[in-house]
């Protein structure tokens, strides 16, 4: 490897017109490679005073912005239209928040853009999408929560209330999904000539995201129906439970059999626990109160260092559940090339996270004090000056539907070695677009999401999972099996894989083994804590990330050592998924213009660090600011409130005077506006309990949907907490076409599926082909890829090589369509 490399979107030029949570759209573009030009008013955008704040200084604003160069346009100028109408014809993909000044002032249509740049990208980002009958809502990252789904399963059933979670992971899942949606319809528009207008919303993005209420979910949850959810909170805090130690808290995360057994033998193997039944997952949740007795008395009596060290000398998955202030201090953090240090606006130097992308070996994103950030006139800057060298991806274009639509990595052959929830998404994602994406697996060493009830082949959650892909049975113990997977890889064009650090080495293809195969071939990879530094080794769950990463002790009831609420969800693994797609069309872009392939390499961790970075910032200038930050109080009367039924709740957000004054007159308080003690945030902080005492009387007299209607009206952010159950009915969902149905086979109804993911003129609908059983198409992959004859595959199969299904017959043809 290199110190440097050829950056995946050398050549493309991005006008970047987003603000507030979508600022971090344009930062990944610039990661990768792309020229990102934010444009801003004289004096700069509100952005520069919100978000995480260090005395003058955003630190959300400086983490967000850094990669990229600044121009000036001033609204208000003769010149502002001639200045942006130059930055566009200059521009391959056009970011523009629906509320940016350049928009709300007539300067900028997206409409027009497309209209007289028909080969440029314009990506519309909005809180509920343009094509919605709530675009004019208001929002808040809480009410996103709320009619999301995400707020009903966050918390505890046995307390009163559901738990918001941390504020900053709505943008740390909105822009990933939005940079998704933009470089695959940039990759169309390479392959086809033709731009796109992608209508962007959160609330769509959340669904696909965060936690899609019909997605992958963990191998913990194997086989549980996410529509079996309570009605209250669910209770998972048996799948990864949290212990306290003589000086801290500990999370493990038992799954598999030989977990299970190293457990045993660090709780001394009792007889109780002898028998086979224990070693599934379910059978031991039934048997928690036993068996979590065993576990408290054997973590009470060491500290959280001795527990971590022992734990993974017996390879059982366990880490300690982190506060702001380690993980800061955390000297892995730094090893592995997590933390860099930024020199901010003010002159303070403070360490964020540097970025989520190693490409080729390099670290990308924020590698130096200065950020790469570079202030240009948009007259006489390089941006009017350079060339465009954006690569034109070669191939006929992908096959368009009768409205000209098109899937575009029809054509590509992915080698699909992805495991759990982050391993299936990166390949779906490929596949729902085109792509022949084949899952690699073996009965030695099964997919964890295959690990089913007795007598069960398929869930709803491995079908959302795997849904277009085929699956081939190979052992790659066998020479056999390694010969054929030589073979597979010359004929592909992209691998992945989310094993442990040097797994693939120790197999014998490595990166630069299959770029001796196939010299253009991108080749995925993602694990825990990143493939380098002392924890590259470390046992890393989604859950042990979160807890290790500081997550898990924020998404927690406020002083409740029994709070921690995270556990349900699959954060951060479908955002990691998508994370890894995006690399993965950007560096098929570079071969377009190269010819050769590259690498990625992503880290868990990461991904939530650059969700929290600027609090984690904020911690290491002020110890103790960056939790100060997530917990002060903005106005008053905001937060969760009440509704008339049985668990219902809404989220209102009354902030800055003029919502306070619509709120005031909406809930029949008209008396507030003109009351001196109201008059400001500090005086509305003060009198709190009195405002949302008022304001909890009027929610809990009527259904949180009348009461959020009636506010919305008013101008004022609020938002009912949603279901899964209430998906199928909501009228949102359904115009912005958000879900469809699939057909499974070992189902006998079709069930409900997320559909593409989101609105765009030109990407086709997402395919719905069944996901496969194991070695399903194993006989079809050798023929139409390798071109075997059945006497030879039969041969393979009986040595062992290849593992068919049972029902994978010679007469099975086809790929999937």
């Amino acid at each position: 490897m290199t110190d440097t490399v050829d950056p995946p979107l050398a050549g493309v030029r991005v006008l970047d017109l987003a603000d507030g949570e979508f600022q971090m759209v344009g930062r990944y573009l610039a990661d990768l490679g792309a020229d990102v030009l934010r444009v801003e008013p004289p004096g700069g955008s509100a952005d520069r005073n919100e978000g995480v704040l260090s005395g003058d200084t955003s630190l959300t604003f400086e983490i967000a912005n850094a990669t990229k160069r600044f121009t000036t346009v001033d609204p208000a100028s003769t010149r502002a239209q001639a200045d942006l109408d130059a930055l566009i014809d200059g521009a391959d993909i056009v970011l523009v928040g629906r509320l940016s000044d350049y928009v709300t002032g007539n300067l900028v249509d997206p409409t027009t853009i497309a209209d007289t740049h028909p080969g440029t990208v314009v990506t519309v980002l909005s809180d509920f999408g343009e094509q919605s009958s709530k675009k004019n809502w208001t929002s808040t990252p809480d009410v996103q929560f709320a009619l999301s789904t995400i707020l009903s399963r966050s918390g505890l059933p046995d307390r009163e209330e559901p738990l918001l979670p941390p504020s900053f992971l709505v943008a740390g899942a909105v822009a990933p999904q939005a940079v998704w949606m933009t470089i695959t319809a940039y990759y169309t528009a390479r392959r086809t000539g033709t731009g796109d207008v992608i209508d962007f919303s959160t609330l769509d993005a959340l669904a696909h995201i965060f936690d899609p209420p019909m997605g992958m979910q963990g191998s913990g949850r194997t086989g549980i129906d996410p529509f079996d959810v309570p009605h209250g909170r669910p209770d998972a805090r048996a799948l990864y439970p949290i212990f306290p130690t003589a000086d801290g808290m500990v999370r493990i995360c038992v799954l598999s059999p030989r977990q299970w057994q190293a457990m045993l033998t660090w709780l001394g193997h009792p007889d109780e626990f002898n028998t086979p039944e224990y070693n599934r997952p379910a059978y031991r949740v039934k048997e928690k109160d036993r068996i979590f007795a065993h576990y408290r008395d054997l973590f009470a009596g060491m500290t959280t260092e001795e527990a971590v060290r022992q734990g993974e000398e017996l390879r059982v998955p366990v880490t300690s559940i982190d506060e702001l202030s380690d993980v800061v201090d955390e000297p892995a953090f730094r090893a592995n090339g997590s933390f860099s240090d930024l020199t901010l606006a003010d002159g303070r130097v403070a360490t964020v996270p540097t970025g989520v992308y190693t490409i080729d070996g390099v670290r990308t994103g924020i590698t130096d004090t200065a950020g790469g950030r570079v202030d240009n006139d948009p007259q006489d800057g390089p941006w009017l000056a350079a060339p465009v060298t954006a690569p034109v991806v070669p191939g006929h274009a992908p096959a368009a539907d009768e409205q000209d639509r098109h899937l575009p990595f029809t054509g590509l052959r992915v080698l699909d070695f992805g495991v759990i929830v982050m391993g299936a998404e990166t390949g779906r994602l490929l596949a729902d677009y085109g792509a022949d994406v084949i899952k690699i697996e073996s009965t030695s060493f099964p997919d964890g999401c295959r690990q089913m009830s007795p007598g069960v082949e398929m869930t709803k959650s491995f079908a959302w999972g795997h849904r277009n892909k085929r699956s081939l049975g190979l052992d790659l113990t066998t020479e056999d099996g390694k010969n054929l997977l030589r073979r597979l890889v010359a004929e592909a064009d992209v691998v992945l894989t989310n094993f442990k650090p040097g797994t693939l080495e120790r197999l014998g293809f490595g990166h630069d083994t299959l770029q001796e195969i196939n010299p253009g071939i991108v080749l995925s990879e993602s694990s825990a804590y990143g493939d380098t530094g002392p924890w590259s080794t470390k046992m890393g769950y989604g859950p042990l990330v979160r807890a290790a990463s500081g997550l898990s002790a924020l998404w927690c009831y406020p002083g409740d050592a029994d709070g921690y609420s995270d556990t349900i969800t699959i954060y951060p693994d479908h955002v990691v998924g998508r994370l890894n797609a995006i690399a993965v069309v950007a560096l098929l872009l570079r071969r377009a213009r190269t010819g050769r392939g590259g690498v990625v390499t992503t880290a868990q961790v990461d991904a939530i660090f650059a969700a929290m970075a600027g609090h984690l910032a904020a911690e290491t200038l002020e110890p103790g600011s960056g939790l100060a930050a997530l917990s002060a109080p903005q106005d008053a009367p905001r937060g969760l409130f009440p509704a008339a039924g049985d668990d219902e709740w809404i989220v209102v957000d009354g902030h800055g005077d003029q919502r306070f004054a619509a709120l005031a007159g909406a809930i029949g308080h008209p008396e507030w506006i003109s009351d001196d003690r109201f008059a400001t945030l500090t005086g509305r902080l003060a009198h709190n309990e009195e405002l949302e005492g008022a304001l909890r009387e009027w929610t809990s007299s009527r259904t949180a949907i009348t009461a959020e209607r009636q506010l919305q009206d008013a101008g004022v952010p609020a938002g009912h907490m949603m279901r899964f159950a209430d998906i199928g009915h909501d009228h949102d969902f359904s115009e912005r076409g958000l879900l469809t149905t699939m057909t499974q086979p070992q189902f006998t109804e079709p069930f409900p599926t997320l559909a593409s993911e989101g609105h765009s003129l030109r990407l086709g609908d997402a395919r719905l082909q069944p996901a496969p059983l194991q070695g399903e198409h194993t006989r079809e992959v050798i023929r139409d890829v390798l071109g075997l004859d059945e006497d030879t595959i039969d041969a393979l199969v009986t040595c062992g090589a290849l593992e068919p299904h049972p029902s994978d017959t010679p007469t099975t043809t086809g790929a999937p369509q």
